[in-house]
C-alpha cells in the first residue's frame, strides 16, 4: 500500500505517539498517544496558551491541607497541571497519556507507590479510566518495584529513562505495560566519548533499543517497547515497525515532509530470530545494580536524566509559587 508520506507509513507500522504537550501540535499530526515529562510541561504552561493551567490547579488544590506547612506546598498544585493537561489531551487523542511521577521520588518505592495512585485518583475524579493512563517511572531499582506493585493493582506504567540492558530486563520482569529506551541521549553519551559521528545503522541508541525489543520478542515478554528521545529522522527510520515511537513535533512534521517510502527495519519474528542474549527471568536487585552499574553510559544518563526532571519539577514549583503570591497581592488589595 502507497501511502502519501512517511509519517504516514510508519503509523501503519507502528503506534505513532506525540512526545508533546501542545494541543494545537497533537491536533496537527494526530497521534494515537501522547506522553509528557516535566521539561515538556514546563515548557508548556510558559506559552501564553497554556498559562490557564497554572492558575486552574492552584484554584482546584487551594482547599488540600498539602499547601500548608508542606515542605514543597506546589508539589500536589504541579500533579493537578500535568493531570489536567493529560484530561485536554485525551480530548484529542483515540489513546493514551503518560503522566510522568515527580522525579523526586525516583528512589523512593513506597513514595513511588503513593504517588502513582494519587495520580490515577485524580484522573479518575475527572472522569478519566485508568485504562486511559500509563503511569511514568524513572527505571532505577526503586522504580522497577514501585511498577510491579502498581501493575498487580491494575495501573499500567510507562517505565522511562532506560539506557541499559539490565533496566530493559527488569522492566520486563516486573510486568510493566510499556518501557521507553532513550535512544538520542544514548548517542549523545558516545558522540561525545568517541568524538565521532555516527551513521543510522551503526547508532549506539539505536542498537540498544535493538537489542531490548528483540529479547523481549524471543522471550514473549509481554512489555511494549516505545522507543523515545530522537535526534535524526535516521534513527526513528531504523526503527520502523517497533512497537511504539514518540516523536518530538519538529521530527513528526519532517516525516510528514518526506515522501519516499519508508521500509520496515522491525518485526517480531526477525526480532526473535537476531537476539543474542540468554534470557534472565530471575534478576534480583544484586544482579541488576551489577549489570546495570557496569554500563558506564547508562549510570550517568539515568542519573542526568532525574536530575533533569528534578530541575524541571523545581521550576515548575516556582512558577506556581510566583503565581500565589501574585494573586494573594490582587486580593489583598
Amino acid at each position: 500500500m502507497a501511502f502519501p508520506n512517511q509519517l504516514e507509513a510508519l503509523k501503519s507500522m507502528s503506534l505513532v505517539v506525540a512526545d508533546s504537550g501542545d494541543l494545537e501540535k497533537v491536533k496537527k499530526y494526530k497521534p494515537t498517544d501522547c506522553t509528557t515529562n516535566p521539561s515538556l510541561v514546563l515548557k508548556v504552561v510558559q506559552m501564553d496558551e497554556y498559562k490557564h493551567f497554572l492558575s486552574d490547579a492552584i484554584k482546584e488544590e487551594s482547599s488540600n491541607e498539602t499547601l500548608k506547612g508542606h515542605d514543597r506546598p506546589y508539589s500536589s498544585v504541579a500533579d493537578r497541571i500535568t493531570v489536567n493537561m493529560g484530561c485536554e489531551l485525551l480530548k484529542i487523542i483515540p489513546g493514551r497519556v503518560s503522566t510522568e511521577v515527580d522525579a523526586n521520588l525516583s528512589y523512593d518505592t513506597q513514595a513511588l507507590i503513593n504517588k502513582g495512585r494519587r495520580l490515577i485518583e485524580l484522573y479518575e475524579s475527572k472522569g478519566v479510566d485508568k485504562s486511559r493512563v500509563y503511569i511514568k517511572l524513572a527505571s532505577t531499582w526503586e522504580g522497577i518495584c514501585a511498577c510491579k506493585v502498581l501493575q498487580d493493582e491494575g495501573i499500567d506504567c510507562n517505565m522511562t529513562l532506560m539506557f541499559s540492558f539490565a533496566q530493559g530486563v527488569a522492566c520486563a520482569n516486573a510486568k510493566a505495560t510499556l518501557c521507553s529506551p532513550f535512544v538520542g541521549r544514548i548517542l549523545d553519551y558516545y558522540k561525545k566519548k568517541n568524538d565521532r559521528e555516527y551513521s543510522a545503522t551503526e547508532d549506539p541508541g539505536v542498537l540498544a533499543v535493538k537489542r531490548v525489543y528483540n529479547y523481549y520478542k524471543k522471550y514473549g515478554a509481554g512489555t511494549i517497547v516505545m522507543a523515545a528521545s530522537f535526534r535524526t529522522i535516521g534513527e526513528i527510520q531504523e526503527l520502523a515497525g517497533i512497537d511504539n515511537i514518540t516523536i518530538s513535533p519538529t521530527l513528526l512534521e519532517e516525516l510528514e515532509n518526506i515522501k519516499e517510502e519508508l521500509p520496515r527495519k522491525l518485526s517480531t519474528e526477525q526480532g526473535a530470530a537476531d537476539c543474542q542474549d540468554e534470557e534472565f527471568s530471575n534478576m534480583d536487585e544484586e544482579l541488576f545494580r551489577k549489570m546495570h552499574g557496569e554500563d558506564d553510559m547508562a549510570v550517568e544518563k539515568l542519573k542526568t536524566g532525574i536530575e533533569g526532571f528534578v530541575d524541571a519539577q523545581t521550576d515548575l514549583e516556582s512558577l506556581l509559587n510566583d503565581l500565589a503570591k501574585k494573586d494573594e497581592k490582587v486580593t489583598a488589595a
